[in-house]
């Protein structure tokens, strides 16, 4: 067991001290190239470390969409490493968007690369997939708690797609999805503030679709994490989605929807920003500089996300 303190405790302590926000490094290449960059590892170091230093100092949690840095190879790896050093020497967690599911020896491997005491990408929190069953995480959850990390298994995404197989009744008539929440939160029972299980479910659900009834039942504070704000909805509507709910939600900040990274600080903004102490940088946002972000994918796009948590 690790003499860290539990995810979930740390997270409670870093949305009480600053603030409810979590904010999303996804290094795009259309976001590259309008903020005047390369599209290569150069520009993707620049990107990425520049947004880092600038909004790690402000925000709770940051979370790296690993996919974006993998696509570079090595050389990609080597700067998520540096982003997840930077974002913790800043002082904010880490929650690193992997979505790794699979079995046996296979998650066990991913469970060493990202949770596991001594892993070589140490994140605060990855997330996973439960969709080769929800049991073939449970030593990944169990590794994770043990080092003082957590995870956030994808429930109710906001993809079209994924309708057909998450809303899936079940023999005892829950969706597919709502035994996805019951059993993440089954692992919190008991825990305080927050458990070290969060789940994922997207902005763009219908109104009571996802609650944690096991949450509700032992008091455990399970997180919802909610991509797909952007898409025209808001905290709001995750809320209402996770009606009657104990758990917090972690949802797109709705006056955000391009994304703090959609927009290219300039030349001035930069200067300004170098000659502040960190903690009083602006983070980069609507009319501090010239590029506009490109098109969103039209369906569930997670190009710079957000996130502001926000207890129902």
């Amino acid at each position: 067991m690790s003499t860290r303190e539990r995810f979930g405790a740390r997270l409670a302590k870093a949305v009480a001290s600053r603030g409810p926000l979590c904010a999303g490094i996804d290094p795009h290449p259309g976001l590259i190239e309008a903020w005047g960059l390369p599209v290569d590892a150069s520009g993707l170091e620049r990107f990425a470390l520049s947004a880092t230093e600038v909004l790690a100092a402000r925000a709770a949690i940051v979370k790296p969409q690993s996919a974006f840095f993998e696509s570079f190879g090595a050389a990609g790896i080597r700067v998520l490493e540096r982003v997840v050093e930077t974002a913790r020497d800043a002082g904010a967690l880490v929650l690193l968007d992997v979505k790794r599911g699979d079995i046996g020896s296979t998650m066990a491997a991913y469970t060493a690369a990202y949770v596991a005491d001594g892993a070589a990408i140490a994140a605060d929190a990855i997330t996973v997939s439960p969709y080769l069953g929800f049991g073939s995480l449970e030593q990944c959850a169990a590794t994770a708690v043990s080092a003082g990390r957590g995870i956030f298994v994808l429930a109710r995404t906001s993809n079209p797609e994924a309708a057909a197989v998450q809303n899936a009744k079940l023999p005892d008539g829950r969706t597919v999805a709502q035994a996805i929440v019951d059993s993440a939160a089954a692992l919190n029972a008991g825990a305080e503030p927050l458990g070290d299980v969060g789940v994922v479910v997207g902005a763009t659900i219908a109104p009571g679709e996802a609650r944690s009834r096991a949450a509700e039942r032992s008091g455990a504070g399970t997180r919802f994490r909610g991509p797909g704000s952007h898409c025209g909805r808001s905290s709001g509507d995750l809320r209402a989605g996770t009606a009657g709910s104990a758990a917090r939600v972690v949802s797109r900040h709705p006056e955000a929807r391009s994304g703090a990274s959609g927009f290219a600080p300039s030349g001035r903004t930069r200067r300004r920003s170098a000659g502040r102490p960190a903690g009083k940088r602006p983070i980069a946002g609507p009319g501090t500089g010239p590029h506009q972000a490109p098109p969103h994918c039209g369906r569930c796009s997670r190009v710079g996300t957000v996130a502001s948590p926000t207890q129902i």
